[in-house]
């Protein structure tokens, strides 16, 4: 069975990738990777605050609270899939995750994390285009 990555981060953008993402499946018979990225917390600045475990269960949290609405829209569609996160730079998990799960292709909304953040980080979704061992499908 093929796989497609859902890359969620939270947004309505995803979700509707999300939803595209269950028509392809539907029609190709794929399982689904609804796949969240937290950026890495663990830095010399938040270690002297935190502990590494309460780092570690904050993005655990915050990854379950961005998956949460796209995991009821998924199991409402009966489809195989399953949720992850990981922590790191989006693009790059996202890429990562793609070549080890060796997936049909990655469904992603156009925008996420919105204008700001965009801009230091640069376009998620341009990177993962550039860089993905898979076709990559935008949906705006």
């Amino acid at each position: 069975m093929s796989k497609i990555i859902v890359p969620i981060d939270g947004s309505q953008h995803a979700i509707r990738a999300l939803e595209y993402a269950l028509d392809l499946a539907r029609a190709f018979g794929d399982e689904l990777i609804l796949l969240n990225v937290q950026l890495n917390l663990n830095t010399i600045n938040v270690k002297r605050f935190f502990s590494k475990q309460e780092i570690e269960e904050f993005q655990q949290q915050l990854g379950e609270e961005d998956l949460e609405e796209a995991i009821k829209v998924a199991t409402g569609s009966e489809l195989p899939f399953t949720s992850k996160i990981r922590i790191g730079i989006p693009k790059v998990e996202i890429c990562q995750e793609a070549e080890q799960e060796q997936v049909r292709c990655i469904v992603m909304g156009s925008r996420g994390m919105g204008p700001v953040v965009g801009r230091f980080l640069g376009s998620v979704s341009y990177g993962v285009v550039h860089e993905s061992p898979c076709p990559v499908t935008i949906v705006p």
